[in-house]
């Protein structure tokens, strides 16, 4: 398989370590696919906009076959001391210890979201200190953020950061689509400041909640 996706252009052996890497080609699919559908179009001035407000990073998650996909960021601090997400762009974010994760868990019954994070794995490698680690854990964290009606977490995903996450919610079923979260470093993301972002978090994700309406990507799931 490996050797017919090399012969088609989307993966290249590195010589005299045997092992492959993906090509552009290959990531060109991906952008290509996020093209058509609009997701980028619609979601980036949204995220720019609460960047630009938060002055941290936000990002955006999208719900895709029971799992979480980071599809989305904005940088909006200017400080040499940030979060920077690195690679996760593309990659499927940890329920259990990630902000969006919690926020989009809570909108699912108990039962539904333990059968995702067993799916995945409760616990993961480098996790933060503060991240919930047994169900009972994560239970009681699902229960917090029914409450409130939003996620926040420290030293959990990443040790060092702090992070509020809010779901995104279809307007016409309610069903939660993804999530958009706002991130920094917890020396300077306290809780004071994070209720500060509290009200430009839920006008984002009502926001791209309404956007999602001109999405094929959402249009063809819904």
């Amino acid at each position: 398989l490996l050797k017919e996706l090399e012969g088609l252009g989307y993966v290249r052996q590195i010589r005299g370590m045997g092992d492959y890497e993906l090509t552009i080609k290959l990531a060109s699919l991906g952008l290509a696919f996020l093209g058509q559908t609009g997701i980028g179009n619609i979601s980036q001035p949204i995220l720019d906009d609460l960047a630009a407000e938060s002055k941290e990073l936000v990002r955006l998650s999208l719900v895709d076959n029971d799992e979480l996909i980071w599809v989305g960021v904005s940088q909006g601090s200017t400080s040499a001391l940030r979060y920077e997400p690195g690679q996760d762009q593309g990659k499927i974010a940890h329920l259990a210890s990630s902000a969006g994760g919690q926020a989009w868990l809570a909108t699912l019954s108990d039962e539904e979201a333990i059968k995702l994070v067993m799916q995945q794995g409760l616990v993961k490698d480098q996790l933060g200190p503060k991240a919930p680690t047994t169900v009972s854990d994560l239970l009681n964290v699902l229960k917090t953020v029914r409450e409130q009606g939003y996620s926040v977490n420290f030293d959990s995903y990443v040790e060092g950061m702090a992070a509020i996450a809010m779901a995104i919610r279809n307007p016409d079923t309610g069903k939660s689509i993804g999530a958009v979260s706002i991130a920094g470093p917890s020396i300077r993301v306290t809780p004071a400041v994070m209720e500060t972002y509290v009200a430009p978090l839920r006008k984002a994700a009502l926001a791209l909640g309404e956007a999602s309406r001109a999405s094929l990507y959402f249009s063809k799931r819904e």
